[in-house]
């Protein structure tokens, strides 16, 4: 197949806009899949968190066949803290989808990847989505996209880019808003017509980049990227080289050639400048390398990846439960473990902390970095994490800290009380616009720091009603200081396990954590106090018995249902002295210091 035939797009949008489902439509009508094969909603969201959240995380890869043309496709992550995700894979594609939900509109995130398509000069479609909402806007959301491209400083061909009117539930697409659609031909041919085929000489020597890794057990190390120019073939020599590092040239041999086949890897024996291929034979290639001709070893530049705003120390587990649970306890599995993915995800950085049992880890934000919390409780690592902190920057002699552009959707009940949480937050409103059926859009520019544990609260005011986006708006001098959390917590007094009687008595001062036969220690947090300071309750306390009272007397103790704590909302609500214990079976906050009037004496000497 020659590269005229073939077409490399990505799918971008913001979270939940409908990408996946898109591309779910597209292989099914392109005849992807088997005529009686059972076809799950969102295929290609093949990772288990992903199907349980409902979101993108990891960029994927497929392709499809249409009018004699092959179409790579590549789908990306909606949510703005895998944006590093979006800017590594946009290199392998000459064009974009760019998917806007026909009722909200351009949002935070729609805005950051088209930045980046743009800076690269690809190819747009504009994909409406999700026509068939009673409440779609397709109008104004047009008009919304065009303002968006003038004010990213899109050139006049981008402006002209084609608009299509889709539904992905439905399977439909329309270039003309006034008809309706019966299939998804109209994106297709116009992906066909607009999106150009790669540029690449056959004749030239080799060249990769390298845009992905990932570990197949058959065949080691594989590397994703598009073949930039020339021909690759099996057990053909080659170099990797990388732009950064120019004396750190790799000799190795092709051992494996995939392409992509629908949900399918086909191996071939030969591939083409244009196509995206996935390539075996080196166990040392990394993101952002270039696998070149033996002869001819040159050195693609690969994007710069946006830097990481959040960091949070991760630690070997010291509490009294320690390796109770875990099959990877120690320092040693930890460090492995950062460091193999850090080497994937570009956005994430590891480096060894104060001590030889602690580690950094730096993140474009708390979702980021608790995925790979709940990845590796998932894979039997037990281990203990701080609270998040953003990181400062000094510009030009002046603090600075990272801002982020928030977009709240709201009740117009929920205005006041939200614009009161935003002013202690030091959040500055930019814009607010009704956005029709009795809701308020608003827009802040706020501190990173000031959205640790609003989102819950967010939920809470807005009666479960509130939309909440945000995304990364670079560095503004320092805004002061901002109380993280106007509450206490409730600490256990002793190690022991919890009962009714001590649950019953602790209740009163705020919510508990913490259910009847539950194994709690000295330290740990049970429960928060409904006033500021912390206090230390005995949920282990049991009655003690006469003659004239027997322990059936304690049914009669009516307990409020516990609150229990979601990975997020633990993250949310740890303060700088507490520890978040994480392990595959548990989810504990404690704090650093245990013991009690140790942990007295250490508030009296800071203050």
């Amino acid at each position: 197949m020659t590269n005229d035939r073939i077409r490399n797009i990505a799918i971008i949008a913001h979270v939940d806009h409908g990408k996946t489902s898109l591309l779910n439509e597209m292989l099914k009508q392109s005849g992807a899949f088997k005529q009686h094969q059972e076809v799950v909603d969102r295929v290609m969201d093949s990772n288990a968190l992903e199907r349980e959240r409902g979101i993108t995380i990891l960029a994927k890869n497929t392709s499809l066949n249409y009018a004699n043309y092959k179409i790579n496709v590549v789908d990306t992550p909606g949510h703005a803290d895998f944006g590093g995700e979006v800017e590594r894979v946009l290199k392998m594609a000459e064009g974009v989808l760019l998917v806007v939900d026909a009722y909200e509109g351009p949002m935070p995130q729609t805005r950051f990847v088209l930045q980046k398509a743009l800076e690269l000069n690809l190819k747009v479609i504009v994909v409406v989505n999700k026509i068939d909402r009673p409440d779609a806007r397709i109008n104004e959301v047009v008009d919304e996209v065009l303002e968006l491209l003038i004010d990213l400083d899109a050139t006049n061909d981008q402006l002209n880019s084609p608009i299509v009117y889709a539904s992905a539930r439905l399977g439909i697409a329309t270039t003309d808003k006034a008809k309706k659609g019966t299939d998804m031909k109209p994106l297709l041919d116009e992906i066909v017509k607009h999106i150009p085929s790669p540029t690449g000489d056959l004749k030239e020597p080799l060249q990769v980049l390298v845009s992905n890794t990932e570990i197949n057990e058959y065949v080691g190390k594989i590397a994703v990227g598009k073949i930039n120019r020339g021909t690759v073939s099996l057990n053909q020599p080659i170099i990797i080289c990388n732009h950064e590092n120019k004396e750190r040239n790799i000799k190795a041999k092709i051992s494996s050639i995939l392409q992509f086949d629908g949900l399918n890897r086909i191996q071939v024996q030969q591939a083409v400048a244009g196509d995206i291929v996935c390539l075996a034979g080196s166990e040392e290639v990394k993101i952002g390398d270039t696998i070149c001709a033996i002869d001819a070893p040159e050195a693609l530049p690969f994007s710069k990846i946006s830097e990481p705003s959040v960091e949070m120390t991760f630690l070997v587990n010291d509490s009294p439960f320690s390796g109770k649970e875990g099959k990877y306890v120690t320092s040693r599995h930890i460090r492995d473990r950062l460091y193999r993915e850090a080497a994937k995800d570009l956005s994430l950085k590891v480096s060894d902390g104060s001590t030889t049992e602690s580690f950094y880890v730096r993140g474009r934000g708390e979702m980021h970095l608790s995925i790979l919390i709940e990845n590796m409780r998932r894979d039997g690592y037990e281990f203990q994490v701080s609270m998040p902190r953003v990181l400062y920057k000094e510009i030009d002699g002046v603090k600075c800290e990272p801002v982020d552009r928030l977009i709240l959707d709201v009740p117009e009940d929920a205005v006041g009380v939200v614009m009161s949480k935003m002013g202690v937050r030091r959040g500055d409103l930019l814009h607010m616009s009704p956005h029709g059926h009795g809701r308020m859009r608003m827009e802040f520019l706020i501190p990173s720091r000031g959205l640790f544990g609003y989102k819950s609260e967010f939920m809470t005011d807005t009666k479960g009603e509130g939309i909440i986006n945000y995304i990364a708006a670079g560095y503004e001098p320092f805004r002061g200081e901002i109380e993280r959390r106007n509450f206490g917590a409730l600490v256990a007094f002793e190690t022991g396990t919890a009962v009714q009687y001590g649950l019953y008595n602790a209740q009163e001062r705020g919510t508990l954590f913490t259910v009847a036969g539950e194994e709690v220690y000295m330290g740990q947090v049970v429960g928060t106090n409904s006033r500021q300071d912390d206090l230390v309750v005995n949920v282990c306390k049991k009655k003690q018995l006469t003659n004239m009272r027997s322990s059936a007397s304690d049914e009669a103790l009516r307990l409020t249902p516990a609150k229990i704590l979601s990975l997020e909302e633990a993250i949310e609500f740890i303060g700088d002295d507490e520890y978040l214990e994480v392990t595959p079976k548990s989810i504990r906050i404690r704090k650093m210091i245990l013991e009690h009037t140790a942990r007295g004496r250490e508030k009296m000497r800071k203050a």
